[in-house]
């Protein structure tokens, strides 16, 4: 665990406020951007504060507290001269303006508050003692995982003193451009540097001066341990996007994150080969064999558990033998998350809900929207799920395996499962650490990109004068036997 031995004043200031806290039985931290900065030796401006109590226990703990934001958990305490801004526990999902999310439930444990910030440079916490907690340990994980570059795949000896070995290499130079999202920059920049490539970062201009600094501060840290300067850049604007897309003898590999038509335009302007990380339009079907209790949980999780992402489902197929109080039980859920329900017509007719058209099934809401359709068969859901996917993530909830394994099987996405919530397919969450994307094309890389994802490999052979003469007029024969060894060089 990392502490800090030697808070800034500011947090010693504030720690009167956290005790308070915590001598009334409730969990204090200091949170987020402060914690972000007192690591990165920044100036810092303001503290922020979580705790487990609730608004209006927070409000009696103190003399003088100002309603901020109560319907979202937060509490302005004004405290020996200073503001601080004091917030409940909480998960969320979905923001409508970026900043305020749609919906907020409290909760009673800080893993879970530190959750919804999802692997980002603001998942931290620190106590009133200096410790910090960092809950995803994600660029940890990172550095835990293994080298993927000179790992040797395959070993095999042609003829005695000829072998012949596959070896992982880095793809060479990477251009990514993403959103607006600054632990990308970190993440994508991480994986990079691990698996040996350059890359050139584009990300969303509402973060550029934070990449312009997070540029700064990796540049410099690197330097620092003797990796040559150069392997980052960061571009920052159009032109420069326009200008790496013509790069095709320095380029080896664009990856695009965004919409299909952002990611086609890309590769309708580049002669760079483009891995595609296009949008997400995820799918769960339950079955007429689903164990219906699951079912409510996966679909509730994969749709509202966060809106905003490429891995929220966007459609439900439900199967015509499940029972109405099912659907009627799968509404009430979803209206208590605020979800609003685009039906087909045998929807339409079991729920109140909002009529869905053709360009539904095609559309990537991330807002608290869900289409739900009625099919017949697991082998109309799986058409359904190939025509109108995008060949992400789509699950079956089912206990019945033959459906299941038939469903896994058939389906033409990069993440099929059986029983789980579609918020699972990301790279953290598969345990790699990170990710750079997640990839609905087929070659190369599939699913979330990790470091396997950002290596290639290249064919070894040692020999000792061996030419291909010999082999062809007979002197000479091939062995083409197996070895457990790892290429020498």
């Amino acid at each position: 665990m990392i502490r800090i031995d030697n808070l800034p004043e500011i947090f010693v200031k504030a720690m009167p406020v956290l005790r308070t806290l915590e001598d009334a039985g409730f969990e204090a931290y200091f949170v987020g951007g402060s914690v972000r900065d007192v690591l990165l030796h920044r100036h810092v401006h303001d503290v922020d504060i979580t705790t487990s109590a609730y608004p209006e226990e927070v409000k009696e703990l103190f003399d003088k507290s100002i309603d901020t934001g109560i319907k979202h958990g937060t509490v302005t305490v004004l405290y020996g001269g200073e503001s601080y801004e004091i917030t409940t526990f909480r998960t969320e999902s979905g923001y409508q303006d970026f900043r305020r999310p749609d919906h907020v439930t409290f909760v009673q444990n800080l893993d879970e508050d530190l959750k919804r910030r999802d692997f980002t440079i603001n998942a931290l916490a620190m106590d009133m003692h200096g410790d910090i907690v960092d809950l995803f340990n994600g660029i940890e994980d990172l550095i835990a995982l293994p080298d993927p570059v000179g790992v040797t795949q395959m070993a095999t000896e042609l003829d005695k003193g000829l072998d012949l070995y596959r070896v992982t290499c880095p793809i060479g130079v990477i251009g990514v451009i993403f959103e607006s999202r600054p632990d990308a920059f970190i993440q994508i920049s991480s994986l990079c540097l691990k698996s040996g490539n350059a890359v050139l970062l584009k990300g969303g201009h509402e973060a550029l001066k934070t990449n312009q600094f997070l540029y700064q501060l990796i540049s410099e840290a690197t330097e620092e341990a003797g990796i040559p300067s150069g392997w980052i850049q960061n571009l920052e604007s159009r032109d420069d996007v326009n200008e790496m897309l013509k790069q095709r003898d320095t380029i080896d590999l664009i990856i695009p994150r965004g919409s299909n038509s952002f990611v086609q335009f890309i590769m309708d302007h580049t002669s760079i080969p483009v891995m595609g990380h296009s949008e997400g339009i995820c799918h769960v079907y339950i079955d007429k064999d689903a164990d219906l209790n699951k079912a409510l949980r996966i679909a509730v999780d994969s749709k509202a558990q966060s809106v905003s992402v490429c891995n929220a489902a966007e459609t439900f197929l439900l199967h015509h033998d499940l029972p109405q109080s099912f659907i009627q039980s799968l509404k009430q859920a979803l209206d208590q998350e605020n979800i609003t329900i685009r039906g087909d017509e045998r929807i339409q007719s079991i729920i109140p809900c909002e009529p869905a058209t053709e360009a539904d099934w095609h559309t990537e809401y991330l807002d608290r929207i869900v289409s739900i359709k009625m099919v017949d068969s697991v082998e109309e859901a799986i058409q359904h799920i190939n025509h109108y996917g995008s060949k992400h993530t789509d699950s079956i909830v089912t206990e019945n395996d033959k459906i299941a394994r038939k469903f896994l099987l058939e389906v033409d996405s990069a993440g099929v499962y059986q029983n789980a919530s579609t918020r699972f397919a990301d790279g953290f969450r598969y345990g790699f650490g990170a990710e750079v994307g997640i990839s609905t094309g087929k070659l190369h890389a599939r699913g979330p990109v990790g470091l396997e994802g950002l290596v290639t490999y290249k064919y070894k052979l040692i020999g000792h004068g061996q030419i291909v003469s010999d082999y062809v007029n007979g002197s000479a024969h091939y062995t083409h036997q197996p070895l457990k060894q790892d290429c020498p060089l």
